[in-house]
């Protein structure tokens, strides 16, 4: 069966005016929706078209790796992506505390990935079940192939913030380190990865 494109879990409004509805309805309408497209395209007609995506990010190089991968990243992006939302206590909030100092350590570490990463890509945290950290990947990388589990992630390609901030990427991602972290998805994504 063909993979579809997921909705976005809010309305396109409801990022403002940290992401623009223009911004959404290009980067998920029309970059998401192509890497959607090519991934049926890629598999039309092959057995691995009715596999689990995970199963084929894992399994698989190349032009069908990239675009499995990022309709994967992008799901998770937009499933990170929540305004308002309060930080976290318990667990989490403790891994925080022992891993990056605080929640202040953690956007330090946060923002410097997602700035620093040359050219297009994303910015992570993660958990091994054990240690949280931060890492930056290239183009559609993503931390379930280097054995880790994501459990937020900032897309840094440019059609993520050209509409917003032109190449202004650090202030992009300041306002979503500030405004838009989904807590409550980090929180549920850390309970499963430390089960």
């Amino acid at each position: 069966m063909p993979f579809t494109l997921p909705s976005l879990p809010f309305e396109n409004e409801a990022l403002a005016p940290f992401i623009s509805a223009e911004t959404l309805a290009f980067h998920h309408a029309k970059h998401h929706q192509a890497y959607v497209t090519n991934l049926n395209k890629l598999l039309e007609g092959k057995p691995e078209a009715d596999k689990p995506l995970e199963e084929i990010i894992l399994t698989h190089e190349g032009p069908v790796f990239n675009n499995a991968a990022q309709v994967w990243n992008h799901t998770f992006y937009w499933l990170g992506l929540k305004p308002a939302c309060p930080l976290p206590g318990g667990g989490l909030a403790a891994a925080i505390a022992r891993d990056f100092g605080g929640f202040d350590g953690l956007k330090q570490e946060l923002s410097a990935a997602a700035t620093t990463q040359f050219g297009s890509g994303w910015a992570w945290l993660v958990s091994d079940g054990n240690k949280l950290s931060v890492m930056k990947t290239a183009n559609a990388d993503l931390p379930m192939k280097h054995g880790l589990s994501a459990l937020f992630t900032i897309d840094v390609w440019e059609h993520a913030y050209y509409i917003d901030y032109r190449n202004d990427r650090a202030q992009y991602v300041t306002k979503i380190l500030d405004n838009l972290i989904n807590w409550e998805f980090i929180s549920r994504n850390f309970a499963n990865a430390s089960a």
